[in-house]
């Protein structure tokens, strides 16, 4: 350890190392990095312990390190394995040996196994890990926690297909990918033929996209109650100005739950044969929402409505869950006093509306609509609704 720091206390300009240098810096810098990530372990594991485990300390880790929800379960599931089921594999980071990402494999390869075959795994690992790839450490853990339990095979099987659930994962130039995780593999397959063969239908029948792109449409269609290559309608939230909607102006538009789109794009879709555009009254000052155009007026649904459109997502910060999927929360609760009104209403993922009943947390609701969540251990993160464009100077003309 000591002689990895004196290491990288020497070569503090890269610009003065030669190729050797490089990599020997790069593997000191990297086992340094690991000896810190098992000190964030620990210090997680401790977290989750003045917690007695509450499902919440995943939130209160997405909130403080600044990671989204799943990979802040993947940090805590992690710390609980290293610290009470995998001790010579935390001290394979202590000794700058083993990445965080590696010892995820490790941790995950043996979560199905009981504590003694854990333990097992974990001394029979001590010696193979060092210097491999986290694809070859998943396997080598994957192989001998099989061994370590042999009639446990079934009861693995089990708790990969008991966790199935699908993602949804955000790219950039306007792309997202869905995907079914850890799904039966018989139903997998037989969906991946069924795909296959009606993109092959297409192809034959003179279409110029390409398999790959068949395969993506298809699949997307099926979902959507489609068949061979037809879109449906389906709702979805875009933000774009006027300026931009009319070719004005180049500003990115903002699909709720992905993020920003190109003009271009954006202008795209809401030409769609099946888009819906709806007027939306904003302040100039400060882009926020004050109305939405309609030509009649129902007060729960149009509650409702303008919270939704106003919030875009889940109010948590790092929550990306887009509105039209979460509940609508009373800020103050209704029992104690709260109102059925846009002033005190905010959207928040199921799991998010009962992270807020927890003890500890408390949320609350300011008049511009800034959200101050304060967790257990005192720390505090705001949250306000995003402006449906930027807010003008208040010597800039209207556009019209």
């Amino acid at each position: 350890m000591d002689t990895d720091r004196a290491f990288l206390a020497s070569y503090k300009d890269p610009d003065t190392l030669n190729a050797e240098e490089c990599v020997a810096v790069a593997q000191a810098a990297s086992a340094d990095i690991a000896r810190l990530e098992a000190v964030r372990f620990r210090a997680i594991a401790r977290l989750s312990c003045h917690r007695d485990g509450a499902s919440s300390v995943v939130q209160e880790v997405a909130l403080a390190l600044s990671v989204v929800d799943g990979h802040a379960g993947a940090l805590v599931s992690t710390a609980r394995a290293l610290t009470t089921r995998l001790p010579c594999t935390l001290g394979l980071m202590d000794r700058g040996l083993l990445s965080g990402a590696g010892a995820a494999k490790v941790a995950a390869a043996t979560a199905w196994l009981s504590k003694e075959n854990a333990l097992a795994v974990d001394a029979l690992l001590e010696d193979r890990l060092a210097g491999k790839n986290t694809e070859q450490i998943r396997k080598a853990a994957s192989r001998a926690a099989n061994t370590a339990d042999r009639e446990g095979a079934a009861r693995r099987a089990k708790h990969f297909r008991d966790g199935r659930r699908l993602t949804v994962r955000h790219g950039g130039a306007g792309v997202a990918s869905l995907e079914v995780e850890d799904g039966p593999v018989e139903k997998v397959a037989a969906a991946y033929t069924r795909i296959d063969r009606e993109a092959r239908a297409l192809r034959a029948d003179g279409e110029t996209r390409s398999l790959d792109q068949l395969r993506a449409d298809v699949a997307l269609d099926l979902l959507l109650g489609g068949k061979g290559g037809k879109t449906e309608r389906s709702e979805v939230f875009l933000y774009m100005d006027l300026n931009t909607y009319l070719g004005l102006n180049e500003d990115p538009a903002d699909l709720a739950g992905h993020g920003p789109l190109p003009a271009p794009l954006a202008r795209e879709i809401a030409s769609g044969a099946d888009t819906v555009l709806r007027r939306i009254i904003t302040d100039p000052l400060s882009g926020q929402v004050l109305d939405l155009g309609r030509e009649r007026y129902r007060p729960t649904a149009g509650v409702g409505e303008f919270v939704r459109v106003r919030d875009r997502e889940c109010r948590r910060p790092g929550c990306h869950r887009v509105a039209q999927a979460c509940d609508l929360d009373h800020s103050v609760p209704w029992q104690f006093g709260g109102h059925t009104s846009v002033t005190d209403l905010v959207d928040l993922c199921r799991r998010d509306h009962r992270l807020k009943d927890e003890p500890g947390w408390t949320y609350t609701l300011a008049p511009d609509g800034t959200l101050t969540i304060t967790t257990p251990t005192g720390q505090t993160y705001d949250s306000s609704p995003p402006p449906l464009h930027e807010p003008r100077p208040t010597d800039e003309p209207p556009p019209f």
